[in-house]
């Protein structure tokens, strides 16, 4: 970020203890800028976050003391949103994902407009889920929607982010694809099969995996923030898409370790149920946008951000996976 700061900026992260929010707030305030992170769980955040950064109590749904924090901000982040991935999509789990999602976004919205110094801009999060299943050609900013749950909840998310461009803030909607980290995200729950000599794609094997390196993610969300001349939809994707057969292969590879079992579909459908489908499926998506305004990623190819992240200590590094909860 410091590439482009005039000065320390005031920042509001939605989100800021999940997987991506902590780093992110971390970073940021070591890079001088004044964080205020927005939390349903003030002795979590405290505890994971420390004293540098102001933390401002809210449930996501109601108005109350936060909405403060907003006041004279600079930018807002919202990350907030319960991890898609982390349990089967029962109609209750289903309405949990989208009132974590497009009810927080909402909420903030109306809280930006009842601001007297609005913030420059938001960036709010979303996902390449958007496209539906897809292959073949990278699917750019410009690709329609697709359909689906996961395309109709990100519809919604974003529909309710673009309403804060009526109050004259710049709107930025980053689509994650799959975020490698070492402590959360889908990365962990992969190594452990792979450690037992039970690595192996997720069949069919030929859909198409769209993964960034968390650093990279990071990098691109500050560079969001800072780069006036971005606006609207962001994939928050690395250039290098790959198949999961590859994927795995990969990982394999960086691990020492054999890929040779894959996963059966018809297994994660009895195990999983619908969720299974944002497993057995997937989208060839490029990060258009932020090639074309000159974004640099560190790792744009997989078996350097995936040596980065395990490749230097192959048999502990990421194997203690977190929840990589993303908290509205």
């Amino acid at each position: 970020m410091r590439d482009h700061e005039e000065g320390s900026k005031r920042i509001v992260i939605a989100g800021g203890t999940g997987f991506v929010g902590r780093p992110l707030a971390l970073q940021s305030t070591r890079e001088g800028h004044r964080v205020t992170v927005l939390t349903r769980d003030f002795g979590r955040a405290t505890l994971l976050l420390g004293p540098s950064l102001h933390i401002a109590e809210w449930d996501g749904r109601s108005d109350g003391p936060w909405m403060a924090a907003l006041e004279g901000a600079d930018a807002v982040i919202n990350l907030a949103g319960e991890p898609i991935a982390e349990a089967r999509w029962t109609p209750a789990r289903k309405r949990l994902l989208w009132d974590s999602r497009v009810e927080a976004t909402a909420s903030l919205v109306r809280a930006l407009s009842r601001t007297a110094s609005r913030p420059q801009v938001l960036i709010n999060a979303s996902g390449i889920g958007i496209y539906g299943a897809s292959a073949g050609l990278p699917l750019t900013e410009n690709a329609p929607a697709g359909s689906g749950y996961l395309a109709a909840l990100s519809q919604a998310w974003e529909a309710e982010a673009a309403k804060a461009e009526y109050l004259g803030l710049r709107v930025v909607r980053m689509r994650f694809g799959m975020v490698l980290g070492p402590d959360g995200g889908a990365l962990p729950r992969m190594l452990l099969p792979f450690r037992s000599f039970l690595g192996g794609p997720v069949m069919p094997g030929d859909q198409w995996v769209s993964w960034i390196h968390r650093q990279d993610l990071l990098d691109l969300i500050r560079w969001a923030v800072m780069t006036p001349q971005v606006s609207g939809p962001i994939n928050g994707v690395a250039p290098g898409a790959v198949t999961m057969t590859e994927f795995c292969r990969t990982l394999g590879r960086v691990l020492g370790r054999p890929s040779w079992m894959p996963v059966p579909a018809f297994a994660l459908r009895v195990a999983l149920g619908e969720l299974s489908t944002a497993m057995t499926t997937g989208q060839r998506v490029a990060p258009a946008v932020a090639l074309h305004g000159g974004f640099r990623f560190r790792y744009p190819e997989l078996t350097a951000a995936l040596e980065q992240i395990v490749g230097a200590d192959r048999w502990t590094a990421g194997s203690r996976p977190a929840s990589g909860r993303q908290e509205p």
